[in-house]
């Protein structure tokens, strides 16, 4: 519960504290970088950053506002003539960052795209099944129908990615550049790593491991987005008075016109906002670490082995680090940055993580958050309809147990 100790956990020297080991039921859904130590881990990270900086970005923006526009043009469809019309946003919101994604990560094999995040949704609803029965070792190996299902939709994602990498490292050997994605950034990147190495297995990553990242890009890129945009639009329901502030900074930036990525980058009040929500509604909720030696933390000595929690979402409710008013929305403690937002300027803000492994996407999260609100709140005025019941639950991640329905009304 002491934000200086997990900041010293997640900063401490790589080796030291390790993350947990993956239950081998969840791997066909997330591993990737995320879940590697030490060598593998750097390997992997520096192959893959150069495909999140900014200026890689700004290529990506056509792709975020494309898919938002979609979202937009289906909203007004589903409105029409209405004063009001009723519509849950959550899945809403899943489906337009599950095309932002397909789209960034694959560009022009964007439907391709589309078919491997329909296989990620159905596996992680087929692992929440199997996550909610009694454990019985060696039951996954078991010939059952939800255990061929799931053995055969691995099979299937990972032959379309096997033959989208192939393809493109094809291309890019011979010359044709397709650097406005994700899948061809980081192929460039690894290619280059493994000339320079001069062994593609000692260099770059193997097309294994580049399936892995793919499918890693799915479930933080579509996940963590989507539940940011729902508690947001949940938040600025419950606080119109914030809803119509951050209108008025969109319509001042931006008018009536389409955002683009440097008037995202000029977005105060925004920001305040989405900064806000993050604390009260962290996508992850905690974050759990193992010492790799005997270490000492917080005047305590562990032994290696020993599983440390680092519980997210009761450092962000603390009202000692917050204050007494810990549970209210108030975007404007974010008015002067993250690093003076909490009491006694301690800095207790780990949404997208602290240290090394901070969350490689949150720029991408939050450009692509961004953008879709503000071409909402360019067209749209929404309140929490008398339906919504309200109940976040963790799966793996922060949602809302019975969809988010907000009325609509076209501005």
């Amino acid at each position: 519960m002491d934000p200086n100790l997990v900041r010293e956990i997640l900063t401490t020297k790589s080796g030291h504290f390790l993350k947990p080991k993956i239950n081998p039921i969840w791997k066909v859904l997330v591993t990737g970088h995320a879940s590697y130590d030490v060598e593998k881990w750097a390997k992997c990270r520096r192959i893959i950053n150069p495909a999140f900086h900014v200026e890689k970005l700004k290529l990506m923006q056509p792709a975020f506002f494309n898919c938002c526009s979609e979202l937009i043009k289906r909203w007004e469809n589903i409105v029409g003539s209405s004063e009001t019309f009723e519509l849950d946003v959550w899945p809403e919101f899943q489906n337009l960052t599950g095309d932002v994604i397909s789209r960034t990560a694959f560009g022009s094999s964007y439907e391709e795209g589309r078919r491997i995040f329909q296989i990620q949704t159905e596996q992680a609803e087929l692992l929440i099944q199997a996550s909610r029965t009694v454990y019985i070792p060696g039951f996954r190996f078991l010939p059952t129908s939800m255990n061929r299902r799931r053995k055969h939709l691995d099979k299937e994602v990972r032959s379309l990615l096997r033959s989208m990498i192939e393809k493109r490292e094809k291309a890019i050997k011979y010359g044709e550049k397709n650097s406005a994605d994700l899948l061809g950034l980081m192929i460039e990147s690894n290619l280059k790593e493994s000339e320079e190495h001069g062994k593609f297995e000692i260099g770059g990553l193997s097309v294994e491991d580049i399936i892995e990242e793919c499918k890693l890009f799915y479930f933080a890129g579509q996940e963590t987005t989507s539940i940011l945009l729902n508690w947001t639009a949940v938040l600025l329901s419950v606080y119109p008075s914030w809803q119509e502030r951050a209108r008025e900074e969109i319509m001042q930036i931006f008018g009536e016109n389409a955002p683009d990525f440097d008037g995202l980058s000029q977005m105060k009040i925004m920001n305040m906002i989405l900064h806000e929500v993050l604390r009260l509604y962290p996508p992850v909720v905690l974050l759990s670490r193992r010492t790799n030696k005997s270490m000492e933390v917080g005047g305590i000595t562990y032994p290696k082995g020993v599983m440390l929690s680092l519980p997210l979402i009761f450092i962000h409710h603390d009202p000692d680090i917050w204050g007494e008013d810990v549970h209210e929305f108030k975007p404007e403690r974010f008015t002067d940055g993250i690093s003076k937002a909490a009491k006694n300027n301690q800095m207790a803000f780990f949404s997208f993580g602290w240290g090394p492994r901070m969350c490689l996407g949150q720029n991408f999260a939050m450009a692509e958050a961004k953008m879709c609100l503000s071409m909402i709140l360019q067209r749209f005025r929404f309140e929490l309809s008398p339906s919504y019941i309200h109940a976040p639950y963790t799966v793996l991640t922060l949602q809302p147990q019975h969809g988010t329905q907000v009325l609509l009304h076209k501005l």
